[in-house]
C-alpha cells in the first residue's frame, strides 16, 4: 500500500507511521507533490491540495493534518474515507488563547507599546478571571480546553454547541446558538472556537458586536469569516470592545489593513495551532498512526469527517 505522507516528520514520526503500516510503502513527500509521488496512492497523510486528489487513482484514505475539513469536505472522491485530526490542537491554541485574554485582561498590550516609546504610565484599572463570565462558542476539543482552563481560574463558564448533551463539569451552563443573543450582553469574554460554515460565517456582525458588554474581549481562534472585520475594526476604535484574533477575514490581513492599528487589539497570524507546540506536531502523527493501523487491520477509524456538517462524527471521536 502506497502511503503519501504530506505532513513534515522527524526520525521518531517515520518510525511511529511505519510501525502502524510496516507493509506500507510511504512516499514522505512534504510540499513535494509531483505525479510520481501522487499517482498510486491509496492513503494521503497530511493536507493535500484538494484539486490534485483525481490523481490519485486508488485512494482509500484521506488523514488530514488539521482539525476541521474546510475545503475538503465534498471534495474527496466518493467512496474514499475522510478524517481530521481534532484533539491535537486544544493545548497549544486553549494556551494561546488564554495568554491573549490575560494580556487584554491586565492591559500588558498597553505597557508594551509604551515600554516601546519608553513611557512611564500608568494605564489604571485591570479585569480579572476570578469570576469572570466567559462564554465559549463552540465547544469541541480547543473550546472546551479553553474553558478547563478558564474554570481553573475561578471563571463562571458558558458553553455553546450544537447539542445540549452530556454537560461537561467544567461548564456551568450549557446552550445551543440559539441562545447567542440573550448571553452576549452578560459575557466579559466571548471566545469562538468554530469551523468554517455557513452558520458561523458573519456570526459576529456589527449587531451582535456592539450587544457585547463595553470592555468586553472577544477571542478568535476559529475562522477569521465568524466575525465582520470593518465592524470589528468600528467597535474597537470607538472602544467598545477589546479582541485577540489568530484568524482574520481576508488572511492574510494586508499591511494597510486598518485592523493592525487598533489599539486595544492583538493580532497573531492564524499560528495558535500549527506545529509551533511540539505536542501539537506528535499528537497530530499519533492520530495518523492510530487510523493508519486502523485501516489495515480492519478496526475503527476516529476522527471520521461527517459529511453534513463538515465535524468529526461525535461517536468515533478519538
Amino acid at each position: 500500500m502506497k502511503i503519501l505522507v504530506a505532513l513534515p516528520t522527524e526520525k521518531r514520526h517515520k518510525e511511529l507511521l511505519e510501525t502502524a503500516c510496516p507493509s506500507g510503502e510511504f512516499i514522505y513527500a512534504e510540499g513535494d507533490y509531483s505525479l510520481e509521488n501522487i499517482e498510486g496512492a491509496e492513503v494521503v497523510i497530511g493536507n493535500l491540495p484538494p484539486d490534485r486528489f483525481s490523481e490519485c487513482k486508488k485512494l482509500r484514505f484521506v488523514q488530514l493534518g488539521m482539525a476541521g475539513s474546510d475545503n475538503y469536505k465534498g471534495r474527496v472522491p466518493e467512496g474514499v474515507l475522510l478524517a481530521n485530526a481534532s484533539g491535537a490542537f486544544g493545548l497549544a491554541i486553549s494556551e494561546h488563547m488564554l495568554g491573549n485574554m490575560l494580556m487584554l485582561m491586565k492591559k500588558l498590550h498597553l505597557y508594551r507599546d509604551n515600554q516601546n516609546e519608553s513611557i512611564w504610565h500608568d494605564e489604571g484599572s485591570v479585569m480579572s478571571i476570578d469570576s469572570a463570565r466567559v462564554l465559549v462558542v463552540g465547544l469541541g476539543d480547543i473550546g472546551g480546553e479553553f474553558a478547563k482552563k478558564c474554570k481553573a481560574l475561578g471563571a463562571y463558564t458558558i458553553g455553546i454547541r450544537r447539542t445540549l448533551h452530556d454537560k461537561p463539569d467544567y461548564i456551568d451552563e450549557l446552550h445551543t446558538l440559539d441562545m447567542l443573543d440573550a448571553l452576549l450582553p452578560t459575557a466579559d469574554v466571548v471566545a469562538l472556537s468554530l469551523p468554517q460554515s455557513k452558520e458561523s460565517t458573519g456570526l459576529m456582525n456589527e449587531a451582535r458586536l456592539r450587544a457585547m458588554k463595553t470592555g468586553a474581549i472577544l477571542l478568535n481562534v476559529g475562522r477569521g469569516s465568524a466575525i465582520d472585520t470593518d465592524a470589528l475594526v468600528k467597535v474597537l476604535d470607538e472602544g467598545h470592545i477589546m479582541a485577540g484574533v489568530d484568524v482574520t477575514d481576508p488572511e492574510p490581513l494586508p499591511a494597510e489593513h486598518p485592523l493592525w492599528k487598533c489599539k486595544n487589539c492583538l493580532v497573531t497570524p492564524h499560528i495558535s495551532g500549527f506545529y509551533h507546540l511540539k505536542q501539537t506536531h506528535d499528537r497530530i502523527i499519533a492520530i495518523a498512526a492510530r487510523n493508519l493501523n486502523a485501516l489495515v487491520s480492519g478496526g475503527g477509524i476516529g476522527n471520521l469527517v461527517d459529511d453534513k456538517t463538515g465535524y468529526r462524527a461525535r461517536e468515533n471521536r478519538l
